[in-house]
């Protein structure tokens, strides 16, 4: 009984040198905070508009996103059938806080508001006006047929002589 004693305590050691092993590999990452992320507002007049962040989320206004606090200020694209699409540029504003207050990230503008103007309407082609052609006259009694010598025009010599 004894030597099963043995075995099963050097098994048991053996497993638990295992599982510390496993803890001497853990990262220190563990311990970093994830990296804060900012509400942004986002809205447009009219309402409806489809907002969509270069950080990638996006809503359709009015409404709100959480987008990770980036490095370097981004864009707010927004797109609504029959307007003009609208970009804003948006900062990024990091406080680093002190002893008494934590660290914030802030944006500028937020809300984030875009006044989308309406998309001209293509102008509606024109025909060129064509006057119309006169109806021919009636029937008109028939004329006798002029002489020879005479034609419809004045005479150019007739008043020099």
């Amino acid at each position: 009984m004894r030597r099963v004693s043995a075995i099963a305590l050097a098994g048991a050691s053996l497993l638990g040198a295992t599982s510390l092993g496993g803890c001497s590999s853990m990262s220190w990452d563990m311990f970093k905070s994830a990296p804060p992320t900012v509400q942004v507002q986002l809205e447009s007049s009219p309402p409806g508009a489809d907002a969509k962040t270069s950080l990638g989320p996006g809503c359709k206004t009015p409404c709100s996103v959480s987008v990770p606090a980036p490095d370097a200020p981004f864009t707010v694209a927004f797109a609504l059938p029959k307007y003009q699409p609208a970009s804003i540029p948006v900062n990024i504003i990091k406080n680093p806080g002190d002893l008494t207050t934590p660290a914030s990230v802030a944006t500028d503008p937020n809300p984030v508001f875009a006044e989308l103007q309406p998309a001209t309407p293509p102008k509606p082609v024109r025909k060129p006006h064509r006057p119309k052609k006169p109806k021919p006259a009636a029937a008109a009694p028939a004329a006798a047929e002029p002489a020879a010598g005479d034609s419809p025009f004045p005479d150019p010599n007739a008043g020099k002589r």
